[in-house]
């Protein structure tokens, strides 16, 4: 019924570190039994944002597997025959209200300030009476017969639990006018028939969770272990809000967060682990994990934090070679993008020239992006400044611009920020009259054409030897 948000993926998530700490197989399985609600592309793109995520199931629409079909919409068969066995044990029954007397029951139990819920009507209805109204061609549901004193049962994270459903709703409809299950149904028996042994969903589900074992009881069927987790919120203790679409999946990868930071924010805000720490991998959160961890009070999710989480996993991928070459290609593109119609000089876009920034600039940025915003904007375009503007800050320009480049010119090993800040130290006092904040002046605007921006060593080491002589020999020349 809609794309994958951070609720979704944190559930998904904690089924597939649980699955895969066991040696299990973690099964998606696309419940699209509401046919009105469902969104075309929508179980395509939870597969793709799983996969993108690197929490990809084992068996599921996409990858197939023994026990599918994994789209409840292709198992109707299934729970028809399931519907008709209950019927025939006299676990179920048809119903024949109308819409309209049940919204006149709803009506009149929010009038009397009371839960809306159906007052078993037809549970009464006679063989010959079902009979009668079949033969009238009249439409009709199936509901579940709910029985009081239901058995306690132990969730895996709310321990000990027992809801008296009977006292306090009507008879759940099972199966639909149309032929579709409702959930209650569609769940057991797939669960049943996909042979299912663990059952992590939202705490929302705590509550029917006795019903569903009703359901198992009356088909013979031995149930789950089911883990029912707290729900995710903001910071403030309010719910998500899906009304900005900030909370997509597609919006995050679109704005250059990874995955890995995504995983790692939504578990270390949701218990299940000894430890608060940051920067934990996948492989350290399958490792880590424990069910019995889980808390059962909410988990307050801070997403001004995702910065810093991302920073930290973003540093982990520069310093892997591997995953730095990914890096690379995709800071070349950016650059191209962001830049292209500025005619970028062919050099700038260099691997090696690309792969320095990166690891310079590791620790210093949270995303790819931010190395192509207008900060960043002299490592990729030359600026275009003249002889004449640098004059008008020192009458110097020719003496400071050749002994910045004698300087560059010896450079044999790797320039540090501290060494080259002791250096320009040094070639300021070889100056007749330029104070030092004037020579940092020029050569800021030298090599970026701006006023501002990081230390000029900084940039004179991100730049490198070589670039840096270049702008400054141009801007001499001009």
């Amino acid at each position: 019924t809609g794309f994958l948000h951070l609720g979704g993926l944190r559930t998904a998530l904690y089924n597939y570190i649980f699955a895969k700490k066991h040696q299990g197989t973690f099964i998606l399985r696309v419940e699209d039994t509401d046919q009105n609600r469902v969104v075309p592309g929508a179980a395509e793109a939870i597969e793709d944002m799983l996969d993108w995520a690197g929490i990809s199931p084992d068996e599921s629409p996409g990858r197939g597997g023994a026990r599918g079909p994994y789209v409840q919409s292709l198992r109707l068969e299934l729970y028809r025959g399931a519907g008709a066995a209950l019927l025939a044990s006299g676990a179920a029954y048809r119903c024949f209200c109308t819409p309209q007397r049940l919204e006149l029951l709803r009506r009149e139990a929010l009038r009397c300030q009371q839960t809306p819920r159906y007052d078993n009507r037809c549970r009464h209805l006679t063989p010959a009476e079902v009979a009668q109204k079949l033969s009238q061609g009249l439409d009709c549901v199936v509901r579940f017969r709910l029985e009081k004193g239901v058995e306690p049962f132990q969730d895996l994270v709310y321990g000990w639990n027992k809801h008296e459903v009977a006292e306090v709703e009507g008879d759940p409809v099972i199966l639909k006018g149309d032929g579709f299950p409702t959930y209650h149904l569609a769940n057991v028996v797939d669960d049943h028939y996909m042979g299912i042994t663990h059952v992590l969903r939202g705490t929302e589900w705590l509550t029917s969770t006795s019903k569903h074992l009703l359901l198992y009881k009356a088909f013979g069927w031995e149930p789950p272990q089911f883990g029912h987790l707290p729900l995710l919120l903001n910071k403030d203790g309010g719910k998500l809000s899906k009304r900005q679409g900030d909370i997509f999946l597609e919006c995050f990868a679109r704005d250059g967060f990874l995955p890995e930071a995504l995983l790692d924010i939504i578990t270390n805000c949701g218990s299940g682990f000894a430890e608060k720490q940051m920067g934990r991998t996948l492989v350290e959160l399958i490792s880590q994990f424990e069910i019995g961890r889980i808390t059962t009070h909410s988990a307050l999710l801070d997403l001004e934090m995702l910065p810093e989480f991302n920073r930290i996993h973003l540093t982990r991928h520069i310093e892997n070679e591997g995953l730095r070459q990914r890096l690379v290609r995709e800071l070349q593109g950016l650059v191209e993008h962001v830049y292209g119609d500025q005619q970028v000089d062919p050099e700038v876009l260099e691997k090696e020239y690309v792969e320095r920034v990166l690891l310079l600039r590791k620790g210093h940025i949270s995303l790819l992006k931010n190395l192509v915003s207008s900060d960043y904007s002299y490592l990729w375009v030359r600026p275009s400044v003249s002889r004449q503007t640098l004059q008008m800050i020192s009458a110097e320009v020719d003496e400071i611009g050749k002994l910045v480049i004698g300087l560059m010119t010896r450079q044999t090993a790797a320039l540090t920020v501290e060494e080259l800040n002791k250096d320009l130290r040094s070639l300021q006092k070889q100056t007749r009259e330029t104070k030092y904040s004037s020579m940092m002046q020029l050569l800021r605007l030298a090599l970026t054409g701006q006023q501002h921006g990081p230390s000029v060593a900084e940039m004179m080491v991100t730049l490198g030897p070589k670039e840096v002589s270049g702008r400054i020999h141009r801007a001499l020349c001009s």
